[in-house]
Parts: C-alpha cells; sequence; structure tokens
C-alpha cells in the first residue's frame, strides 16, 4: 500500500526540471517514515516552530508529496545554518542526484557504507515519527508523581522514540515544555555493566555541570553526568561509570538513534537549550524504554496513598513507638551496609537513649519508577531533632509495594 501511495504521487510529480526518484527510492522513504505518505492531511499544517528538525521533517513530507523542487530548496535553507547535518547532506544529494538519472534507494549517491545509510534511515524514522505523534497536552508523565517546589523542570528521556521531554514544575503541576531528537547506547538500553554500550533506565539526579573548555571536542558544548549507578542498580550489582548527557563534536550536528556508549547524546544547539534549564543536584533525570502519560488524576491515587505513608512514618518515628516505626521498613530494606535485622538492632539502641523526638518533612518529591508500578523514589528535607541531637539534611526513601495487595515499605534509605 506504501509503495502504490508513493507510485500515485510520483505520477502526480509536474516539475519543471526533471526529477527522478523511483518508485522504489519513494517505498524507502515511505517505508523509513511510516505512514507519511502525500495526502490532503498532510502533517505540514501541525509543525511545531521553526528550527533544524521541523525543516527536515517539512522536506521529507515534500518528497512524500513529489514536490522535490520545494523539498530540494528546504533542505539547501537548512544546511547553511547547520552545515553538518549529515542526514540533510544525504536528502539533498538524493534530490540532486535525481535530477541526472533515476536512483533507486534512499542514499543512492554512492559511496557511503550502507551501515551509514541504515543510521541516517533510522533518524529520519525517529524525527519524523515524533512529528506524527503529537504530545499529549491533557496527560502527564506516570513518573511524575510530585515536584519538590525547588525542581523547577524534569527531564524525561525515551530510548525508543529517540526523544527527550522537558516538563515545567508550574506550582506543583508537571506541565510540558519542550521535546528534542536524542542519541543513546549503540545496544540499547537496560545498562547492567561497564563497557556494554547500553543506557542506563531509571530515576536518576544531575550531579555536575562540565562546560565545554574542559571537556575534549567529543562531548560538544557541555556535559552534565548523572548519579548511575544509583542505589537500586547498586543493589542489583549494575556497574559502570560516566553516563551523562552531553553534546556533540564540532563537526556532526546529531547521530544516529543508536550511537553512543551509553550516554543521552543532543545536538550542541539542543542541549544549550536544555542545559539553561537544569539544576545540579536537583533535577531529576528520567530515562525509560518508553515514554508513558497518563490522566493527571490517574497519579493523584497513588500520590495521595504515599504522602499518607510517608506521614504515618514521620508521626510513628516522632513519637517513639519503635515497634510502630520499624513496621514501615519491608524485609528487603538495606542502608549502607546494613540489612534489616542489623539496622533495627542500631535504632533499638539508638531509640533507648531519646526522651523526645521531633521530626519535620517538608519538599517532597515522588518518581515513580520506568517499567515498574511497584517502585517509587521519594526525596524531601528533614529537620530532626531530639534531647541529645538536632540535624537537617536531604533524605532519599525507595518505596515498593511488597506483593500487589500489600503494603508499601521503605526498602532503601539514606541520606540523598
Amino acid at each position: 500500500m506504501k509503495s502504490q501511495n508513493c507510485l500515485v504521487s510520483l505520477k502526480r510529480d509536474r516539475l519543471s526540471v526533471k526529477t527522478t526518484i523511483t518508485t522504489a527510492a519513494l517505498a524507502a522513504y515511505c517505508l523509513a517514515i511510516p505512514g507519511v505518505l502525500a495526502s490532503e492531511n498532510s502533517i505540514l499544517t501541525e509543525l511545531p516552530m521553526a528550527g533544524p528538525e521541523t525543516a527536515l521533517v517539512k522536506s521529507l513530507q515534500e518528497i512524500a508529496e513529489s514536490r522535490m523542487d520545494s523539498a530540494l530548496n528546504g533542505i539547501e535553507q537548512l544546511l547553511k545554518t547547520n552545515p553538518n547535518f549529515r542526514l540533510a547532506q544525504l536528502i539533498k544529494g538524493d534530490l540532486l542526484l535525481a535530477r541526472a538519472r533515476p536512483i533507486n534507494n534512499m542514499g543512492d549517491t554512492g559511496g557511503i557504507p550502507q551501515q551509514d545509510i541504515a543510521d541516517l534511515r533510522e533518524e529520519a524514522r525517529a524525527r519524523m515519527q515524533h512529528h506524527r505523534e503529537s504530545v499529549p497536552r491533557n496527560a502527564t508523565p506516570k513518573y511524575l508523581l510530585q515536584m519538590q517546589p525547588e525542581q523547577k523542570y524534569a527531564i524525561i528521556a525515551d530510548t525508543r522514540r529517540s526523544r527527550l521531554y522537558m516538563y515545567q514544575n508550574v506550582r506543583g503541576e508537571a506541565r510540558y515544555l519542550a521535546d528534542y531528537y536524542i542519541s543513546s547506547g549503540k545496544n540499547g538500553s537496560q545498562k547492567l555493566k561497564e563497557g556494554d554500550k547500553k543506557t542506563p533506565v531509571g530515576v536518576y539526579f544531575i550531579t555536575a555541570n562540565l562546560p565545554r573548555e574542559k571537556l575534549t571536542d567529543f562531548y560538544g558544548s557541555g556535559a552534565f553526568p548523572i548519579n548511575y549507578p544509583n542505589e537500586w542498580d547498586k543493589r542489583h550489582g549494575r556497574n559502570g561509570y560516566g553516563i551523562w548527557l552531553h553534546g556533540t563534536p564540532s563537526n556532526t550536528y546529531s547521530r544516529p538513534p543508536r550511537a553512543s556508549d551509553g550516554c543521552v547524546v543532543l545536538s550542541n544547539q539542543d542541549l544549550n537549550a536544555v542545559g539553561a534549564t537544569l539544576q545540579v543536584g536537583i533535577t531529576p533525570i528520567i530515562i525509560s524504554d518508553e515514554m508513558e502519560w497518563v490522566k493527571p488524576d490517574d497519579t493523584v491515587i497513588l500520590r495521595n496513598k504515599l504522602t499518607q505513608k510517608l506521614e504515618s512514618w514521620r508521626r510513628d518515628w516522632e513519637s517513639g513507638n519503635i515497634e510502630a516505626y520499624i513496621r514501615h521498613y519491608g524485609r528487603n530494606f538495606s542502608s549502607g551496609d546494613q540489612g534489616l535485622a542489623e539496622w533495627i538492632q542500631h535504632k533499638r539502641q539508638v531509640n533507648a537513649a531519646k526522651s523526645w523526638i521531633k521530626v519535620g518533612i517538608s519538599n517532597v518529591g515522588m518518581f515513580l519508577y520506568p517499567g515498574r508500578d511497584d517502585l517509587v523514589v521519594v526525596n524531601f528535607d528533614q529537620e530532626y531533632s531530639s534531647n541529645n541531637l538536632s540535624n537537617k539534611m536531604k533524605k532519599r526513601q525507595y518505596w515498593m509495594k511488597e506483593n500487589k495487595e500489600g503494603s508499601w515499605k521503605i526498602i532503601y534509605e539514606s541520606a540523598a
């Protein structure tokens, strides 16, 4: 069906300059960009504000509609401002070659390795697919149960869609702001060990801001390391290091969807836009196999449940009732080198020396772990005082539902 529709488009071609892209080549473009065919319902009317990706998508749509002169003009304009955009260079080569002889496939200019062609085709697929799937504005990412007041933005990377989404914290609600094309691990996601060239999946936080002058050109305009491996990763024996959000070399506009050693990579232009919003130690970076959106009300039930659990934990600790307090901790709890039994013994000894305890918690954030409905990362500010100790700290807990019908329990706890 796709090839037939492309053939119809080819027969309608009325270019003043003879341009011959064969049915096979048009089919290759259509197959590289699923569902994009010449029709009255063109996506061109739905494209967002102007930018390099918008211009590229517009030209690809025009190719599918056999408006080759317009496509070539758009690509040439794009390359004037982004001369290192390899996918745009490939498309321009196809369009120019088609004026001299029929071309039979995407990237038919010769001299380009087939793997490079395949990579560029995947980039075209990812970019165009995004413009066919609009970001739902009446839904929210299911991971953002509650953003802390100090967290101005949250970042979510979708490795399957090769997309990074930015959400703004507007009076406690996560509101869509922008999205960007990304590259991720050569071997996919679910990083397990050093050198596997996979991107981790989980809830992470920005740990540093490394400017261009402290990096080699490979990392582009800057880099933002994340805290991989996090506490959950370490518990499961995942290792490795150096997972960053970073840019591209100066001679490269963008990389194929699967091109990094595990990092999340943006064009330098996009990294600069995203980087301006990132807060070291504060901004959450959630990496998922596939972004999931839900209705805002769907997050309220779980958020309220966990809010009640957190408050119950605080009250029981403050009450001095050690038995009630330790019931909030799961059988698989750990903190540092301590398992549940060692931790309970320690807490009993500490509690015996307390005549009174006051515990205050504020600035609470809750993030559902990607790929799971039973694991939530909870961050908050804790103010503790007793007859012999007072302190303030940022705290991180992992709450897990022990079984489908069971209660939520703390399985990890430490200073954040």
